[in-house]
């Protein structure tokens, strides 16, 4: 993976460098390091962003069954709850 791969990746999944760095307990500076060298960025990275994509769209579709079981049970008792 470039780094001009590594920034649209990034940017695909509303990433910055600082919050990637965080997420990936990986430092600011080594990210930033990968723009100014010719080097890949690391070989890791590419498979972490790719599990990284797949679980916000796992988030996304618990949240959405989450909310249809929260409003089926409005309807079949008529009161609103919380469901976990």
């Amino acid at each position: 993976m470039t780094y001009k791969e590594f920034k649209e990746k990034l940017k695909e999944n509303n990433l910055t460098i600082k919050k990637f760095s965080e997420l990936a307990k990986i430092s600011y500076g080594t990210c930033n390091n990968w723009s100014k060298s010719e080097r890949s960025v690391s070989s890791w990275v590419q498979s972490w962003l790719e599990i990284y994509e797949e679980n916000q769209k796992l988030k996304k579709e618990v949240d959405r069954h989450i909310t249809f079981k929260q409003e089926f049970y409005e309807m079949m008792n008529g009161q609103t709850i919380t469901v976990r």
